[in-house]
């Protein structure tokens, strides 16, 4: 047997071992290296982890296994996930043909068939809740993704969180339906947000949104003195990357018109990715970077700190916000990402405000 064969054998006879029909179970992948460092002797003058990493590898291709995305690693090169899924064991039985006939008037089988591995009796079940409703779908009200997932899988995050249900985020896509057949609609999470005094819904046309808390207790005090920069007549609270889902909300709050929104976050990574992708999200509405508000921030470079660990430092964000700014305010953005720095929201502050109001 090759030395391959040996360490993938061992991990395939592990996972087997803890496999369960009815549900996933997690491991630590430096507790299952770890027994087959004990158990081999020769591990490190084969380059065990090398052929471990390839056999963890090759499950996960499979299926077997499943990473955990929480950014937490081995510790080792190249990485792996610290925890893994064990994935539902894959049963034997294989769908009645006639059962599948049954329910083929508004289902397509082809997904099913080409990957058997997907016929358990829990995806079938799924897959009669789900005719059963589409039955009587026309009289149906629309609800909530969570509330007609609950109705239907027995969980209201059984097609949201792919951590706990990874067998339910594709599952729509597996039978060939739609959330709009499911008669559901994804509702933006509510925001708080601020209305300058004396003014109504009707009047709101500027809007300001800030990433951080801070800011936003700072921008009404400067809102209600007549000393904030597009004089917005409402502020939203943006919670970090929380306005990418709440945003929608705005639209059920107040009437139809076209409104001005700003944007002003960090001056890192995040913040960049979150008005682009806000912007990209939302095309029909005006959504624009607060200038005069960066270029405040700007004069506080002196204030940079080291940029936040884990973001995802995306290129074409970091282009596409640039693009906003002169040349020259370019390459103090560039400086600040070449160094790994970062110019937070809170050097705004009542205080640090005075340096334009007195000018």
């Amino acid at each position: 047997m090759s030395k391959i064969n040996v360490i993938e054998t061992r991990v395939r006879g592990f996972i087997a071992d803890i496999q369960h029909p009815k549900q996933k179970k997690k491991i630590n992948i430096n507790d299952l290296e770890l027994q087959l460092r004990r158990l081999l002797d020769d591990y490190f003058d084969m380059d065990g982890y090398s052929l471990f990493y390839q056999a963890i590898q090759t499950l996960q291709e499979e299926g077997q296994l499943a990473p955990l995305k929480n950014n937490q690693y081995n510790g080792r090169t190249p990485a792996l996930s610290l925890y893994y899924w064990v994935n539902i064991k894959v049963q034997d039985t294989k769908w009645d043909r006639l059962e599948m006939m049954k329910l083929s008037d508004r289902f397509d089988f082809t997904y099913y068939e080409n990957h058997p591995e997907w016929q358990t009796e829990a995806e079938l079940s799924r897959i009669k809740n789900l005719y059963t409703f589409l039955q009587s779908s026309q009289i149906r009200e629309i609800v909530s993704l969570e509330e007609r997932s609950l109705e239907l899988f027995g969980h209201e995050k059984f097609l949201l969180d792919s951590d706990q249900f990874p067998e339910g985020k594709g599952f729509l896509t597996r039978i060939g339906v739609n959330e709009e057949q499911l008669k559901v609609v994804n509702y933006g999470e509510p925001f708080v947000f601020w209305m300058k005094q004396g003014k109504e819904i009707k009047d709101v046309q500027r809007v300001l949104i800030v990433e951080n808390l801070s800011f936003f207790h700072t921008a009404i005090q400067l809102l209600e003195s007549n000393q904030l920069d597009y004089e917005p007549e409402l502020i939203i609270y943006g919670e970090g990357t929380k306005i990418e889902r709440s945003f929608s909300f705005f639209f059920r709050m107040f009437p139809p018109k076209n409104y001005l929104f700003y944007y002003a976050g960090d001056l890192d990574a995040a913040g960049y990715g979150i008005l682009i992708r806000l912007m990209e999200k939302y095309p029909d509405c005006y959504i624009e970077p607060a200038l005069k508000i960066y270029r405040k921030m700007l004069e506080f470079i002196d204030q940079k700190n080291d940029q936040k660990t884990g973001q995802t430092q995306n290129l074409k964000y970091r282009d596409e916000f640039f693009h906003y700014f002169t040349e020259e305010e370019q390459v103090l953005l560039m400086q600040l990402w070449e160094e790994n720095k970062r110019i937070p929201q809170e050097v705004l502050t009542i205080e640090t405000w005075r340096r334009w109001t007195h000018e």
